[in-house]
């Protein structure tokens, strides 16, 4: 139970990361720091290249350590689905986050909508994986009939659990990205 304990959180924690790549209309920097730039021939994301930091509701600023990477970044910015426009400054690099369109909100609202799903998949694997080890335990006769359905009725309520936790998740980026 402990193993699937863990498992969730690692599922919860991803989707997190993911939901957190989505533009909102507001700036933050976990909006870029997972993009990767190719650096030196290395595909290296931009929260390793540089400080991200944002200067205002509607502006990032990307601070690179090395002035190299600074191309690198500018592309991999440009090419990201972000529709960003990034600027460069002469050491910095300026983004600016202009309010969402209502068809963009709903187009994100989707793609939402699609990682909250594959997360759902992810739990939904977990818990077979989790009933079959049970049913697995019954046929070696490790544990008893009663004991099957206590350990199936636990996975139900940590899957059940996890579950809730995927739609919190969910509901306050949906929340978010729908806010005008």
């Amino acid at each position: 139970m402990e193993n699937i304990k863990q498992k969730l959180e690692r599922i919860a924690a991803h989707l997190r990361q993911e939901v957190a790549g989505l533009r909102t209309g507001r700036a933050t920097p976990a909006l870029v720091e997972n993009i990767e730039a190719e650096h030196y021939g290395v595909r290296t994301p931009v929260k390793a290249l540089a400080s991200i930091t944002t200067t205002g509701p509607r502006e990032i600023v990307i601070q690179p350590w090395d002035k190299a990477a600074l191309p690198a970044i500018e592309r991999a910015i440009a090419a990201s689905s972000l529709g960003l426009a990034p600027i460069a400054d002469r050491d910095v690099i300026r983004l600016s986050v202009p309010p969402l369109t209502e068809e963009r909100r709903k187009e994100l609202a989707r793609l939402l909508g699609k990682y909250v799903e594959e997360a759902r998949i992810k739990v939904r694997q977990e818990r077979d994986e989790a009933l079959k080890e049970v049913e697995r335990a019954l046929k070696a006769k490790e544990i008893s009939e009663n004991e099957r359905e206590r350990r199936r009725r636990d996975a139900q309520k940590l899957i059940d659990e996890g579950n809730r936790k995927i739609e919190e998740i969910g509901a306050a980026k949906e929340k978010e990205i729908l806010t005008v």
